[in-house]
């Protein structure tokens, strides 16, 4: 089908934060929103507050990308340089609909909106947390318009937001969960034996494994320290744990108090890290905080038995997949979960990471995210008298 002139076509933006890198990865959820939006109906544009792509990055598939490359300073206080530099683009760019990621590009959109109108405005909420402070609900209350629809990256994220009282609400509130695209992590997965190469892990060990920021609230440290209360009753045992951030030193000391320096594995920055998922046996998520870890449908995707903290945002896939929750920070429950595996044979154990794909493939296929995103846009659209011929 041939494309609409784009004077007949709606016109959509995506405002992200800033781009890192994995911002135009075929995997990015963002990247998935864009091509949720046929070309013969919707010009698509992706933009970034901050930074810009390497030369080793892939493209994007968003039509146009724009990048303001603004500098930190313009991202505190009044914002007035932000501000006025969205205004113009998006006055220019005169686009139906502005979908926002995150707090700041929400706000600022916000801002802008109370004085010039886009027909439709989307702020899409990663985590629970983020309007917590008085001052962000005040802000948002202040600035809400009826031109304005939310979404929860979980059922969680979205029952948070109804429930702070500040104009979120289930008429303008939704829940999409987020979601994997199987078929596109499938094939780039690498076998179990180069994985585990690569990696420099040995072939023959039963590994626990884990892709994450390091950071608190990913829970690292519990995990490292339930390892290392079950680790003499399964010498074949290993853990692997790949991500950086400022949480290594604190996971290295932890490591080295234990004695485990030669079964726990702290592997780093991986390019495309999810590649790597078939190293692993089991896989742990001891998150603290999450909106919904994606890394938790990577896991599955690699068919492997999950194990995750029962924290509402991951308790129902959790439960679905047949895996084992855990309080979170509770590292004598988690040592208990990862035995509990480990004293499975391999066939056993292989079952629960089929049932753990089986329920994947049922609620979290990437088709049913893009067809949600398509039609919230689209009945937002229509509610505002505007719609694609």
């Amino acid at each position: 089908m041939s494309e609409k002139p784009i004077s007949q076509r709606i016109r959509i933006l995506q405002l992200q934060p800033e781009c890192h890198d994995r911002s135009h990865d075929p995997t990015d959820l963002a990247e998935q929103i864009v091509a949720a939006f046929p070309r013969d109906r919707y010009e698509v544009t992706s933009a970034f507050l901050q930074g810009r792509p390497t030369p080793d990055q892939p493209k994007s598939c968003a039509e146009h990308v724009h990048y303001f490359e603004l500098p930190d300073r313009a991202m505190r206080g009044l914002r007035l340089g932000a501000l006025h530099a969205l205004w113009r683009y998006c006055r220019a760019g005169k686009f139906d609909v502005v979908i926002c990621n995150r707090y700041k590009p929400v706000n600022l959109l916000m801002t802008i909106n109370r004085w010039w109108r886009i027909p439709v405005c989307i702020g899409i909420s990663h985590i629970s947390g983020e309007y917590d402070t008085f001052q962000r609900r005040r802000r948002f209350a202040a600035s809400l318009r009826p031109n304005w629809r939310f979404v929860g990256v979980s059922p969680a994220v979205r029952d948070y937001l109804t429930g702070l009282g500040c104009g979120f609400a289930r008429d303008n509130t939704v829940a999409i969960t987020n979601a994997i695209d199987i078929k596109l992590v499938e094939d780039m997965l690498l076998h179990r034996e180069e994985a585990r190469a690569e990696l420099g892990l040995p072939q023959e060990a039963r590994l626990i494994g884990t892709i994450g920021r390091l950071t608190p609230a990913k829970g690292h440290v519990y995990l490292i320290r339930a390892f290392a209360a079950m680790a003499t009753r399964y010498p074949d045992a290993h853990l692997a744990i790949i991500g950086e951030g400022r949480e290594e030193a604190v996971l290295r000391e932890t490591v080295a108090q234990h004695g485990l320096a030669d079964r726990i594995h702290l592997l780093g920055w991986r390019t495309r890290a999810m590649r790597y998922i078939r190293a692993f046996d089991i896989w742990a998520m001891p998150s603290l905080v999450e909106g919904f870890a994606r890394a938790l449908l990577e896991g599955a995707c690699g068919r492997l038995p999950v194990i995750a903290s029962d924290i509402p945002a991951m308790q129902t896939f959790v439960d679905g997949a047949g895996g084992i929750s855990v309080p979170p920070e509770d590292a004598d429950a988690l040592a208990a979960a990862l035995a509990q595996y480990l004293g499975l044979d391999e066939k056993a154990l292989r079952r629960k990471g089929e049932q753990a794909y089986a329920y994947l493939e049922a609620h979290h296929t990437i088709e049913q995210y893009r067809a949600a995103y398509r039609a919230l846009v689209e009945q937002a659209l229509a509610a505002h008298g505007v719609m694609a011929e």
